[in-house]
């Protein structure tokens, strides 16, 4: 029995090492206004929606579109409404809340290789 609970320790801690993504990184990096570190979680191509207006770009692109969209409205706070999980799929909704209004905020993210990234970001008046 205690080889069993072991082994299932191993396997939890060794999951855990293997996915880097921590989703409360992203969270703080949208508390703070920091697109550098939410684009640290990016893939290759994102698709960034902001009040209506979506478009994939590249990862370099994205970052510059994110920071320009933090630059024209300065981030107050960002408080998690909800935060689930679909097979491989990690999705976060919040609130990002301002000084220009709060946007309902959503972030989907997908298994890719040993690790999640970030795929989506949606940002709705």
């Amino acid at each position: 029995m205690n080889k069993i609970v072991f082994a299932l320790a191993i396997v939890m801690a060794t999951s855990a090492y293997k996915n880097p993504l921590k989703l409360n990184d992203i969270i703080v990096a949208l508390n703070t206004g920091n697109a550098n570190n939410v684009s640290k979680y990016f893939d290759n191509t994102v698709e960034i929606s902001i009040a209506g207006k979506s478009s994939n770009y590249s990862k370099n692109q994205a970052e510059t579109i994110l920071n320009d969209f933090f630059d024209n409205n300065t981030v107050k706070s960002f408080a998690v409404i909800h935060r689930g999980e679909s097979g491989e799929a990690e999705y976060c909704i919040g609130t990002l809340i301002t000084q220009k209004g709060s946007y309902r905020t959503t972030l989907n993210l997908k298994q890719k290789g040993d690790k999640k990234v970030l795929q989506e970001v949606k940002f709705e008046k």
